[in-house]
């Protein structure tokens, strides 16, 4: 597939030609809703936890005797049905809910997903992005000539530690390497700005 390439004054310099394996697989929307909901389970971290009656503080020494009293039989201040008492099938933040998908599935999702921003016009490639300085306006420059107006994932094959600086105070723009994008980090933008040399990143991880 020819695909145009852009350079970061908004030009369209020429075309290239995109792999196959990467950017033309037909859409499976139960494999990405299931490579989506693996990360954003792997992601999750139970805070919410309560104590049993084990944990909770007090005295475990039996309040009244057994017989006699006319109250009901009590063992000790601690139940979970008096106040301040332990609790029964409460949130635990111990509990795991870690998923697992084969890494096939995985790189499958990844180029669907990747597949979908080529059939929605919504991938930009980019010759290279040269900074000479973290300046946040210098980035806004570059996104407007090349009409990028909303949420944009930037996919670099190398750490530029000038766009990252120039891109942080953005709240709508994210720089990542292509060796760990991921199905989620890609939906969660509209466009897709990927540098050239990335390609070859993406193209070897599939």
């Amino acid at each position: 597939m020819k695909y145009p390439l852009w350079n970061q004054k908004g030009e369209k310099i020429k075309e290239v030609v995109l792999p196959k394996v990467v950017f033309e697989q037909k859409m499976n929307e139960d494999l990405v809703h299931q490579a989506v909901m693996v990360e954003q389970a792997n992601q999750r971290i139970p805070i919410a936890h309560t104590k049993t009656r084990g944990e909770v503080s007090g005295s475990g020494v039996k309040p009244w005797r057994q017989k006699g009293t006319g109250r009901a039989r009590v063992g000790s201040i601690r139940s979970p049905i008096w106040r301040g008492g332990g609790i029964v099938f409460g949130p635990r933040k111990d509990r795991d809910f870690h998923k697992k998908i084969n890494q096939k599935m995985k790189r499958k999702a990844l180029a669907i997903v990747l597949s979908g921003k080529v059939r929605d016009k919504e991938l930009r490639i980019l010759d290279s992005l040269s900074l000479s300085e973290p300046k946040t306006k210098l980035m806004v420059a570059i996104l407007k000539k090349m009409g990028i107006k909303e949420s944009t994932l930037i996919l670099t094959s190398e750490v530029n530690l000038n766009l990252i600086q120039s891109c942080r105070n953005l709240p709508k723009i994210e720089v990542r390497l292509a060796r760990q994008v991921t199905p989620l980090n890609i939906l969660r933008f509209k466009n897709l700005l990927v540098l050239e040399p990335a390609i070859k990143v993406l193209e070897g991880r599939l």
